[in-house]
């Protein structure tokens, strides 16, 4: 029996979105892998290194920098 028009259609169409799908899902899975991969391979981040003073100077430095660019 022939395949009509809308047949081949909604074939073309369903084989389509399901490669998509999988893309998406395999693409998604990967990342997820590389991430966690990464979390625990990266070195913690050094926050012990910041003084309250250097807080200070840097909150000062963005409260001058807003008073001097409002209009």
């Amino acid at each position: 029996m022939e395949a009509t028009l809308l047949e081949q259609g909604i074939t073309l169409m369903l084989v389509g979105m399901g490669t998509v799908f999988v893309f998406l899902t395999v693409l998604v899975v990967g990342m997820t892998l590389m991430s966690t991969a990464a979390m625990r391979l990266a070195p913690a981040p050094d926050t012990a290194g910041v003084t309250d003073e250097e807080i200070a100077a840097i909150s000062a430095a963005i409260t001058q920098h807003r008073k001097a660019n409002t209009k």
